[in-house]
């Protein structure tokens, strides 16, 4: 909608998950705040078929989507506890072990639709705003232009409003309009490989587990459970193999996935179709520029065979909005003081995530022998060190 010119003291550029979650948190902290997003921000219809775009929620997610007052909303039925997860080594032989009891947890993770996670998300958010005066939506209008002064942000809309706000946060994806606009120095890294997600019901049980393969022709399939006897593939690979993948039929599609995953799931039936998605890497020297901060795939992109893209991004928009609501003294939420609050927080969290999860990328991706003598005994040898198994999930569960 259109708002002329109009002041606030946070404008948040990005309507998805990570967005309206931002949104949320912001909701007493004493600040104005205006969400702008190209798409109109609303549930989307809710059907029996499954997305096959899914999260896998960590307990640490599952707890601030809590407070935020999404979790709640979210139908029992289209949630699935990941209790229990397999990683086999591209030898077939190795295999890494992780459960949920071992590590004192209810689940590893809940698996979520994506568009399961935006209506919660879009619930709570007219609930809140309906209560007071805290926030504005803009939706659907284009960003035009942006510029900065000492004082503030200004932010041009395609419907012609102009809104001016002490902060703005960029939560916009990998392609980040704010991030160009801001000039923070940093672009997407194509892996040159795709992400293929589909779903299936499977004859045989998964009794909350996951399983993941890293296989000899460079691609990492993963089958998630979800509520029933079905399951969510994710499986990254090469462009062209991934296009491959998309062309074929259903039949011929779950009889593939059947072959990748040792048939552990007996016999696959599509639910629906499959679809595609770029995979990239994405680090900056820094998320933040005068009067702006990035968060979620804005500020950085990791590969997703942890499944921790969501997870990083919600723990972004927690720091940031916890540095803003306790700014105490400090009446200009736009300060460099509380942007680098931020970024000290987020630093080494994101690094080590980046890191343990392109390393992993790019060691089985290597075809030389070494290589592959040394991933697959790390991984055999990491199964059999419980108090170091602990460590490498704690992060992930946080």
């Amino acid at each position: 909608m259109a708002v002329g010119e109009a002041d606030f003291d946070v404008v948040i550029v990005g309507g998805a998950a990570i967005g309206l979650a931002c949104a949320l948190a912001l909701r007493g902290s004493g600040l104005r705040v205006a969400l702008c997003d190209r798409a109109v921000v609303r549930m989307q219809e809710a059907g029996p078929e499954w997305d096959p775009r899914v999260f896998a929620i960590s307990p640490g997610s599952a707890a601030f989507l809590h407070a935020l007052g999404a979790w709640q909303r979210m139908p029992c039925e289209r949630l699935q506890a990941l209790e229990t997860m397999r990683v086999f080594g591209d030898d077939g032989v190795a295999a890494l072990n992780f459960a949920a009891y071992e590590l004192g947890e209810r689940a590893l993770a809940w698996i979520v639709e994506n568009r399961t996670l935006q209506n919660a998300l879009v619930e709570a958010l007219q609930c809140a705003a309906g209560s007071d005066d805290w926030l504005h939506v803009c939706a659907p209008v284009e960003p035009r232009s942006f510029s900065m002064t000492d004082d503030g942000i200004t932010l041009a809309l395609g419907d012609g409003g102009v809104l001016r706000a002490r902060l703005a946060i960029g939560a916009d994806g990998a392609g980040s309009w704010l991030r160009h606009a801001a000039s923070i120095a940093g672009e997407p890294r194509p892996y040159g490989h795709s992400g293929v997600v589909a779903n299936f019901a499977s004859d045989r049980a998964h009794h909350g587990r996951a399983w993941q393969w890293f296989l000899a022709d460079d691609g990492v399939l993963a089958c998630l459970p979800l509520p029933g006897p079905r399951i969510s593939m994710v499986w990254s690979l090469p462009d062209v193999a991934a296009a491959e993948l998309l062309a074929l039929p259903p039949v011929a599609l779950a009889e593939r996935v059947e072959q990748a995953g040792r048939h552990l799931l007996g016999r696959l039936t599509s639910l629906g179709s499959a679809a595609a998605y770029p995979l990239q890497f994405l680090r900056l020297p820094t998320p933040v520029a005068p009067r702006v901060a990035l968060v979620g795939d804005a500020a950085h992109c990791v590969h997703p065979l942890a499944g921790q893209g969501l997870n990083l991004g919600l723990a972004d928009v927690r720091a940031l909005t916890a540095a803003l609501a306790s700014r105490g003294p400090v009446s200009d939420c736009g300060t460099d003081v509380l942007l680098q609050r931020f970024v000290r927080d987020r630093a080494e969290a994101v690094l080590a995530m980046q890191s343990v999860t392109d390393g992993l990328s790019r060691l089985f991706r290597a075809r030389d022998s070494v290589s592959a003598w040394a991933r697959n005994r790390g991984l055999a040898a990491v199964d059999r060190l419980a108090p170091l198994k602990r460590l490498l999930a704690q992060p992930a569960l946080r």
